[in-house]
C-alpha cells in the first residue's frame, strides 16, 4: 500500500484500482473536472470505484477516436482520482465529478473485462523546501503571462489571480497553468509525466509563451472584426435614420423599398467581391432612374439574375464510395468500367476537399445509358441534375450568352442551368457534343473550350453577366455517339470513356432488372397479371430487335404490356402468359430472323463491321464471270473499302502459283464483289481480309466456313493490320450466332475489353497474315505443300525486298 498527504485529510491509495479511460483531457492532480461516462466498461469501472472507497485511476487514450480501447491505446501515467458525485442521466450515462489526487503508473494490467483494473505504483511528487531564483522567475513568468492570456480572452477575474499567486509549490502551479492552458492531449500528457517540477515548469512556460502569441494574433483579429462591425453598424444606424427621415416626410415610396430589396439580397447572396462591387454599382445607377426609364427593366433583369445564381451554396457530397456503388448497380447493369470512374473520383474527393470536377464525355450508341447513368452519379453523390442538349446548337451565344445591349438578352445555357440547379456544383449533362453545328454566328464548340477546361473554368466569363462565375465544382459530363466530329482541342479537354453495347445475356438481365418491372407499373398491370419466361424475351431481343443499346427492346416489352391491359380493360381474366406460340399474335411476324444460309459457301464471308449505332455483321460476296479482267464493286462502297478490294485482288495475284491458280488468271475472268444492303452507304478500312477471303474463295472454289467472322486490313504483302471497335465487333458476332471471330495479332492486347461471356461462347483467333486467314476461314488450306519440306508453299519464310507484283 502507498499513501500521500492531503491537504485536508489523508487518503491511502490501494495498489489496484478501477481504472477509467478517458477522451479529450488529462486530469492533473488538485483538478477538479466533470465527466460523462457512456461506454459499458467505463459505466462497470465507475460502479465498482463507488463500491470501494470511490478512487479510481484515470489514463488518457492516445487515440480519441478509438471507441473501445486496448491496453496498449492508453497512456501509462494518469492521475488517481476521487468521485465526489456521481450522477445517472435519462440516457443511461453517467455524470460524475472527480478531484485529481496524486500521479501513478500503471505496472500490470490484472484484467481488461469487464473492466480495466490495474496494479499501479504512486509516483512521489519531488517536494522544494527552498526556491531557488531560477525557480521564482520561472514561476513568476508562469503568472503573468497567464494573468495576459486570460486579460486577452477577457476571463480574467481576481479569484484566479489570487489562486495563481497563492500556490507557492513550483510542480503544483505547473500542474494548475497545464490544466486550464487547453494543450494537446500529446503535451498535456508530457507535463503530466514530467516528475522534477523546475523542467515541469520550463515546459508549461514554453507552451505559455506559443499560446501568448496565438492569444495576441486572435485578440488582433477580435479587434479588427469588432471595428469593422462598428462602422457597419454606424452606416446601418444612419441609413435607418435617414430612412425615418424620409418615411415622415413621405418620400418613402415602393421604388425605395425596391431598391432597400435588392441592397438586402445582394449582401445574403454572398457574391465575390467583383460581383458584389458591380451588382451594388448597377443598383446606383438604377436608384438614379426614373422608375419607367426603358433601360430600369433592364438594370432590373440583371440584378435579378445576379442575386439568385447560386455564388456560394453547394450540396454536401455524399463520399461513402461503398454506399455509391450499391446505388450504380442499383441503376445500371455491368458498365464496371464507367463505375470504377466514378468510385475512384468519389474516394479521391473523400481525401482531397479541393479537387476540381473532372470532365467526362461518355461515347457509345443510342441506348446504351449515357443520360441516365449521369442521373445515377447525380444521385449517387447526392448532387442537383442538370441536361441540355447541344445537338443542332449552331449559336456561340447558347453558351456564353448574349451582351446586355441586345434586346431580351439572356445567360447562356450554362449559367442557366447552374441557376436551374440552385447549387454551384451541380452535375451537368451536356448531351451530343459531337453534333454541334457551326455558321456565321460562331462556332459553340469553341465555346465549350473554357467551359470544359479545369484551369479556366474557375472564372468563367458569360457575355450577359461580365463578371467571373466559378464552374470549377460542376462535374461535367458529356456524352457523344461518334468521337471523330468532336473538334481535336474539345476532345482533348476530355476523358472518353466508351460504352460498347450490350449482350444477350446482359439484355436478358436488364429486361428482367429494369425494363420489366418499369413497364408493368407504367402500364397498370401487375406481376401476376403478365407472365413471361426468359426463352420469350430471348426471342423478342433476337427475332424484334437488332441494336445496340436497349430501346427498341423496351419498346417491344412496353407493346406486350399495353395489349395485355387492354384485355384486362376489356373484361378478361387473367393470368396472360406470353409465350413462343402466341407471341407473334402480340408482336406480329418476327422481324429479324437468323441467316438462313447455314451451309458454307463458296465466295461468301461473313465480316464485322463498326457503326455509330454498334457492331453489324456484314456479309462479302465475289461471283466469277468470263471477261477480260474486270474488277466491279458495288454496295455503295467508299474510297476506303474500294482500295482495300484492289489490294485483295493484288494479294490474289502475287500468290497464283501457291494458290495452284493460272499465272493469267485474271485476264480470261471478271471479278465482281458486291456487299448487300445496297442502299446503305459503307466504308472503313477493316474489311481488306473479308474480301481477300470471298476472293480467293471464288478463286479456289473452296467453301468458306458459315460460323467463322474476321475483321482487318490487309497490305499487298498479305499483312493483316489492326482495327478499332473490336468490343463492338465482338457483340455482333455473338448476336449473329458465329463461333470463330478472326482478328489481327495487334488487336490481341483488347481482349481484355470484351465481356467474359462472349470470350466463353466465341473463340478468338489472332493471325499476323492473310495465309494464316485463309487456314482457319476456308473449308481446306488453299496453298499447294512444299515436296521437300511439307510445309505450305503460300507462307513466305522472309518477307521479300518489295511488295510481289
Amino acid at each position: 500500500m502507498a499513501t500521500t498527504e492531503d491537504e485536508k485529510h489523508e487518503i491511502i491509495i490501494p495498489s489496484e484500482l478501477p481504472m477509467l479511460a478517458v477522451r479529450d483531457v488529462v486530469v492533473f492532480p488538485n483538478m477538479v473536472l466533470p465527466l460523462f461516462v457512456g461506454r459499458e466498461t467505463s459505466v462497470l469501472a465507475i460502479e465498482a470505484a463507488l463500491a470501494q472507497d470511490r478512487l479510481i485511476f484515470l489514463a488518457t487514450q492516445k487515440d480519441q477516436s478509438v471507441e473501445n480501447p486496448e491496453a496498449e491505446d492508453i497512456y501509462s501515467v494518469g492521475t488517481v482520482s476521487l468521485i465526489l458525485r456521481m450522477l445517472k442521466l435519462p440516457d443511461g450515462r453517467l455524470k460524475i465529478l472527480v478531484q485529481g489526487k496524486s500521479k501513478a503508473m500503471v505496472k500490470e494490467y490484472v484484467k481488461e473485462r469487464p473492466y480495466f483494473l490495474v496494479a499501479m505504483e504512486v509516483l512521489p511528487e519531488t517536494t522544494i523546501t527552498e526556491i531557488s531564483p531560477e525557480a521564482e522567475a520561472l514561476m513568476r513568468n508562469a503568472r503573468e503571462m497567464s494573468e495576459k492570456i486570460l486579460t486577452l480572452k477577457g476571463i480574467m477575474s481576481p479569484d484566479l489571480l489570487a489562486i495563481l499567486e497563492s500556490i507557492e509549490d513550483p510542480g503544483h502551479l505547473a500542474d494548475l497553468v497545464a490544466a486550464n492552458l487547453r494543450l494537446k492531449i500529446d503535451e498535456a500528457q508530457m507535463v503530466l509525466e514530467e516528475m522534477d517540477p523546475i523542467r515541469s515548469l520550463i515546459k508549461v512556460n514554453d507552451f505559455l509563451r506559443k499560446e501568448m502569441e496565438v492569444s495576441a494574433i486572435q485578440a488582433k483579429i477580435q479587434n479588427q472584426a469588432r471595428e469593422e462591425m462598428d462602422r457597419t453598424q454606424r452606416e446601418y444606424f444612419l441609413r435607418e435614420q435617414l430612412r425615418a427621415i424620409k418615411k415622415e416626410l413621405g418620400d418613402l415610396d415602393e421604388t425605395t423599398k425596391e431598391m432597400e430589396e435588392y441592397r438586402l439580397k445582394i449582401a445574403q447572396a454572398r457574391m465575390p467581391k467583383q460581383a458584389e462591387e458591380d451588382a451594388l454599382k448597377q443598383l446606383s445607377r438604377l436608384e438614379q432612374m426614373h422608375p419607367d426609364a426603358a433601360e430600369a427593366s433592364i438594370v432590373r433583369t440583371y440584378l435579378d439574375w445576379l442575386v439568385s445564381l447560386p455564388w456560394s451554396k453547394s450540396t454536401r457530397d455524399k463520399l461513402e464510395v461503398k454506399e455509391a456503388k450499391i446505388i450504380l448497380d442499383e441503376d445500371h447493369f455491368n458498365l464496371e468500367k464507367v463505375k470504377d470512374r466514378v468510385l475512384e473520383y468519389l474516394s479521391v474527393r473523400k481525401l482531397n476537399k479541393k479537387m476540381k470536377g473532372p470532365i467526362l464525355c461518355f461515347v457509345g450508341p443510342p441506348g446504351v445509358g449515357k443520360t441516365s447513368l449521369g442521373q445515377s452519379i447525380a444521385r449517387a453523390m447526392g448532387r442537383k441534375f442538370v441536361r441540355i442538349s447541344l445537338g443542332g446548337m449552331r449559336d456561340e451565344a447558347e453558351i456564353r450568352g448574349h451582351r446586355r445591349t441586345y434586346i431580351g438578352a439572356l445567360p447562356g445555357r450554362i449559367i442557366q442551368g447552374v441557376k436551374n440547379a440552385g447549387s454551384n456544383n451541380p452535375v451537368f449533362i451536356l448531351d451530343e457534343v459531337d453534333k454541334i453545328g457551326m455558321d456565321f454566328r460562331g462556332d459553340p464548340a469553341a465555346a465549350l473550350l473554357e467551359v470544359l477546361d479545369p484551369e479556366q473554368n474557375h472564372s468563367f466569363s458569360d457575355h450577359y453577366l461580365n463578371v467571373p462565375f466559378d464552374l470549377s465544382r460542376v462535374m461535367f459530363i458529356t456524352t457523344a455517339n461518334l468521337v471523330d466530329p468532336i473538334p481535336s482541342a474539345l476532345r482533348d479537354r476530355m476523358e472518353v470513356i466508351r460504352l460498347a453495347g450490350y449482350t444477350e445475356d446482359e439484355k436478358l438481365a436488364i429486361v428482367l432488372r429494369h425494363l420489366l418491372p418499369r413497364q408493368l407499373t407504367e402500364n397498370g398491370l401487375r406481376s401476376q397479371d403478365f407472365k413471361i419466361s426468359t426463352e420469350v424475351i430471348r426471342r423478342v431481343i433476337m427475332n424484334y430487335t437488332l441494336e445496340a443499346g436497349l430501346r427498341n427492346l423496351e419498346r417491344e416489352i412496353g407493346s406486350l404490356c399495353r395489349k395485355v391491359a387492354r384485355r384486362i380493360a376489356e373484361g378478361e381474366k387473367g393470368p396472360f402468359a406470353i409465350t413462343g406460340g402466341n407471341l407473334h399474335l402480340y408482336l406480329g411476324p418476327p422481324r429479324f430472323l437468323p441467316d438462313g444460309e447455314v451451309e458454307n459457301e463458296v465466295g461468301v464471308a461473313t465480316g464485322l463491321a463498326w457503326t455509330q449505332v454498334g457492331g453489324e455483321t456484314l456479309a462479302v460476296e465475289a461471283s466469277l464471270m468470263k471477261g477480260k479482267g474486270q474488277l466491279t464493286m458495288t454496295g455503295q462502297l467508299g474510297d476506303v473499302m474500294k482500295e482495300s478490294g484492289q489490294a485483295a485482288l493484288s494479294y490474289a495475284r502475287a500468290r497464283a502459283e501457291r494458290l495452284n491458280l493460272a499465272p493469267d488468271f485474271y485476264e480470261k475472268l471478271d471479278i465482281h464483289i458486291h456487299v448487300p444492303a445496297g442502299a446503305t452507304p459503307k466504308d472503313g478500312p477493316s474489311a481488306g481480309v473479308t474480301m481477300a477471303t470471298a476472293l480467293i474463295s471464288a478463286l479456289t472454289q473452296i467453301p468458306v466456313r458459315r460460323d467463322v467472322a474476321m475483321t482487318g486490313e490487309i497490305t499487298l504483302r498479305g499483312k493483316v493490320l489492326p482495327i478499332g471497335g473490336l468490343k463492338e465487333k465482338a457483340i455482333a458476332a455473338l448476336r449473329a450466332r458465329v463461333k470463330k471471330v478472326i482478328i489481327p495479332a495487334a488487336n490481341k492486347k483488347d481482349l481484355v475489353e470484351i465481356p467474359k461471356n462472349v470470350k466463353r461462347r466465341i473463340k478468338f483467333v489472332a493471325v499476323a497474315d492473310m495465309d494464316e486467314v485463309l487456314n482457319e476461314a476456308l473449308m481446306r488450306s488453299p496453298f499447294k505443300e512444299s515436296k521437300k519440306t511439307g510445309t505450305p508453299v503460300g507462307r513466305l519464310t522472309t518477307p521479300p525486298s518489295r511488295p510481289v507484283v
